[in-house]
C-alpha cells in the first residue's frame, strides 16, 4: 500500500507552516506518509481538487483564497463548517467524495485550554475585536463553550452586525471606537483582526478597563508576543499567544488523514517558530 498524502493548498502557499506541522507529527509517530504544499489559483482550484483523490491523497487543509471555495465543492459539511462558513479542512472518501470541515475554532479553544487551564467561557462575557473570516470561528466556538453574553467590535459596524444577526441575541454590537471601555466585566478578550502583526498598524485598544482576572489572547503569532499582548502582561493579565491556535487546529485533519492523533507540545512550538 503506498504511504498516505495530504497537503495544504493556497495561492500563494510558501509562506504557510503547514508542512513544517504536519512533517514534525509524521516523523515523532514514525508514520511513513507526506504532507505537501499544493499552489492553486482560483481558476484551477475545483478542477485540481477533484483529481487529488485518484492521486492517493486521503485530504487537505486549505487556506487564503479558497476557503469559501472549499466549503461550496464539498459533498458534505459539517455543521460548524456551514455555521462559519467557510472550511479549512479537506477528507476525501474512499468513493472520491469530499468532506469539509473547519477546526479553526477548534483550535482557539484548545489553545486556550492548553495554556490557561482555568479559563472557562460560561464564568463571564466576552469581547472580540474584528468581524472577518477568523471572527465568525471564534465567535462560533465561544458561544459552543458556553459564553453568555459577546460583545463584538468591528471598524466596519455593519460587519460586526452583520454577525450579530447570524450568530443571535447573545452577540452585542460596540462602536470600534468604544472598544476600550466595553470591557467592563469582560473575562475573554480576543483579537481576530490583523493589527499589531508585522507590517500592519498597532491595535488601537487599551485594557485600563479590562477585569484583573481578564484573559486576553490575540490570534496574531507574527510577533509572537505582539503589542497587544504585552501591554496585558504589564497590567497583570492573562495571556495566550496566537501559535496554538495554529498548532491545534491541525489535529482533526492529521488523526483523519494518517490515523494517529498527534500531540501539541513544546518540541512542536519550537520547530516552528524556529523555522
Amino acid at each position: 500500500m503506498p504511504p498516505p498524502l495530504a497537503g495544504v493548498i493556497g495561492f500563494p502557499i510558501g509562506h504557510s507552516k503547514s508542512p513544517i506541522l504536519h512533517g514534525y507529527w509524521l516523523k515523532k509517530l514514525g508514520i511513513s506518509g507526506y504532507y505537501v504544499p499544493l499552489s492553486m489559483s482560483q481558476a484551477d482550484f475545483v478542477d485540481a481538487l477533484r483529481s487529488l483523490p485518484k492521486l492517493g491523497f486521503k485530504g487537505v487543509n486549505v487556506t487564503l483564497p479558497h476557503k469559501l471555495s472549499a466549503l461550496s465543492v464539498a459533498d458534505s459539511v459539517t455543521d460548524r463548517a456551514a455555521l462559519i462558513g467557510a472550511a479549512n479542512t479537506l477528507t476525501f472518501r474512499d468513493d472520491g467524495s469530499i468532506s469539509a470541515d473547519n477546526t479553526d475554532g477548534y483550535g482557539f479553544i484548545q489553545n486556550l485550554r492548553q495554556n490557561a487551564p482555568e479559563w472557562d467561557a460560561r464564568r463571564g462575557p466576552a469581547l472580540v475585536l474584528g468581524a472577518g473570516g477568523a471572527s465568525r470561528a471564534i465567535i462560533s466556538s465561544l458561544l459552543s463553550a458556553g459564553v453568555t453574553e459577546l460583545r463584538l467590535a468591528n471598524r466596519t459596524r455593519q460587519r460586526a452586525e452583520m454577525l450579530a444577526d447570524q450568530f443571535g441575541a447573545k452577540i452585542e454590537v460596540i462602536d470600534w471606537n468604544r472598544a476600550s471601555d466595553a470591557m467592563d466585566g469582560v473575562l475573554t478578550i480576543v483579537n481576530t483582526t490583523s493589527l499589531g502583526m508585522t507590517g500592519q498598524p498597532e491595535l488601537p485598544v487599551v485594557l485600563d478597563a479590562a477585569p484583573s482576572d481578564a484573559l486576553v489572547t490575540d490570534l496574531v503569532y507574527t510577533p509572537i508576543i505582539t503589542k497587544f499582548l504585552a501591554a496585558a502582561e504589564v497590567r497583570g493579565l492573562k495571556t495566550v499567544d496566537g501559535l496554538g491556535m495554529l498548532l491545534h487546529q491541525g489535529v482533526p485533519g492529521f488523526e483523519l488523514w494518517f490515523g494517529q492523533r498527534p500531540e501539541v507540545d513544546e518540541g512542536l512550538r519550537q520547530a516552528i517558530l524556529g523555522a
